[in-house]
């Protein structure tokens, strides 16, 4: 988000795209190179994985960003996105082959390959800037140690944020609490020592966590987000329970299609959302609206139990579960700032455990072993029985419907509240830096 404030949007749903993309890779490296062996993969994930991070943390660092728009950038970004789309439909493509033809080591070992240089395709840009630096490109370098974006360079000059506010600004101040003291009037408050504290962050400001808590558009975008990855992860923790419930042994396949649509969702969320900020400066909450009234239809069509619409409906859902995860991550660095984006990201991911406990741990849990005691004689053990029919789910996904009906709404009022905010933050067609606290 720091390093490349112009594109939030693009930069979330590549990011998180990759995330859903892992599902099925982590599928493939399981069902191929690792034999399907539990061992071999608890190894992996507790050696393999941290290694990996470990020699990726001194690859990411905050550089100075371009306050303008650059052709060169959006064509990398359109790369980026290619390579994964491509990645992503030769994962889907040889997990629905393998399910139904027994592939040989070498082929196995073959695709395996394959996989890892459509991974390492993003590779390709910084080896280009690197040896083929084109001569109009600005030098990155490292950002102030303040960590701050009110001093950035453009066009080779330094800019400084003026202490008071421009007209577009004032602008977004008058969109705020009427009871907040105007700016002229705390800067002389200031000048004469008669204000000690500095004033409440305005929307657009850097917050910190306790400020933000009291916002109600922080609750609004929380509740509206745990309802939406809470109900969305409970399917995907249930997939292989649904999927037996209506006739489908194998859940591989399902899982891919939950993956890739999770992938495409999150991937396109960040695209279309940043396309339509800069276009019609429609808030991104707006985007969680629409997908969750296409998950009340996906949960609808759960409940029926049909084994013809499963694969549509579980794709559909991934796509819907994506798209919140990417929208999510943009709004918060664009109305609680930058400072302290990551305590505020993280305490928003809370939604997601916390929405797999409640909805797939208590709700999904209990009346899937309620309904399964009923399919089954009292003497035997029920922990080794399954539930079949669609009955098992039934009450769960009406119940998840209604919650994501109650989602809807929620967006909706947070997307009313906050759209006079966009149409200053993105009134030039591009984010414009908002006026930082002042102390």
């Amino acid at each position: 988000m720091r390093n490349f404030p112009l594109s939030r949007g693009t930069v979330s749903g590549i990011l998180k795209g990759y995330v859903g993309l892992s599902l099925s890779v982590f599928t493939a490296l399981y069902t191929g190179m690792l034999h399907s062996s539990s061992t071999n993969l608890l190894l992996f994930l507790a050696i393999g994985l941290p290694a990996v991070c470990l020699a990726m943390m001194c690859t990411v660092r905050p550089c100075t960003p371009s306050l303008e728009e650059n052709s060169s950038e959006r064509g990398r970004f359109l790369f980026i996105q290619i390579s994964s789309v491509l990645l992503g439909l030769y994962l889907l493509s040889f997990t629905i082959v393998n399910s139904y033809v027994s592939l040989g080591d070498g082929i196995t070992c073959l695709f395996f390959g394959i996989m890892v240089l459509f991974l390492l395709a993003p590779l390709a840009i910084p080896l280009k800037m690197t040896f083929f630096p084109a001569s109009n490109e600005q030098t990155v370098g490292k950002i102030p140690s303040s960590g701050s974006l009110d001093h950035l360079s453009t066009g080779g000059q330094d800019k400084t944020e003026p202490l008071i506010a421009t007209s577009s600004t004032n602008n977004l101040g008058n969109v705020q609490e009427s009871d907040d003291v105007s700016d002229v009037e705390m800067l002389l408050a200031v000048g004469e020592g008669a204000v000690k504290k500095k004033r409440r962050p305005k929307r657009g400001d850097d917050f910190e966590l306790h400020e933000a808590l009291i916002k109600a558009d922080f609750w609004l975008l929380f509740m509206a987000f745990f309802i939406g990855v809470g109900s969305g992860v409970t399917v995907l923790n249930n997939l292989a329970q649904i999927g037996i419930a209506v006739g489908v042994d194998d859940p591989t396949i399902l899982l891919c299609l939950f993956s890739f649509g999770n992938f495409l969702g999150r991937l396109g969320g960040g695209a279309v959302s940043e396309y339509f900020v800069r276009t019609r400066m429609l808030p991104r909450p707006i985007w969680m609206t629409c997908t969750q009234i296409i998950m009340i239809l996906a949960y609808l069509l759960y409940a029926l139990g049909l084994s013809s619409t499963l694969n549509a409906s579980t794709a559909m859902l991934g796509m819907c579960y994506g798209v919140q995860t990417s929208v999510m991550v943009p709004t918060v660095s664009e109305l609680f700032g930058l400072k302290h984006f990551g305590t505020l990201f993280n305490f928003m991911l809370l939604g997601n455990p916390l929405g797999a406990f409640l909805f797939s741990g208590l709700l999904a849990g209990s009346l899937y072993d309620k309904e399964a005691a009923k399919q089954h004689p009292p003497f035997l053990d029920h922990s080794s029985t399954s539930c079949l029919g669609p009955s098992c789910f039934r009450v769960t996904f009406l119940t998840l419907a209604g919650v994501c009906s109650l989602g809807t709404l929620l967006s909706m009022i947070l997307t009313r509240r906050i759209r006079p905010v966009y149409q200053v933050l993105y009134a030039g067609g591009s984010f414009r830096q908002p006026r930082t606290s002042i102390h």
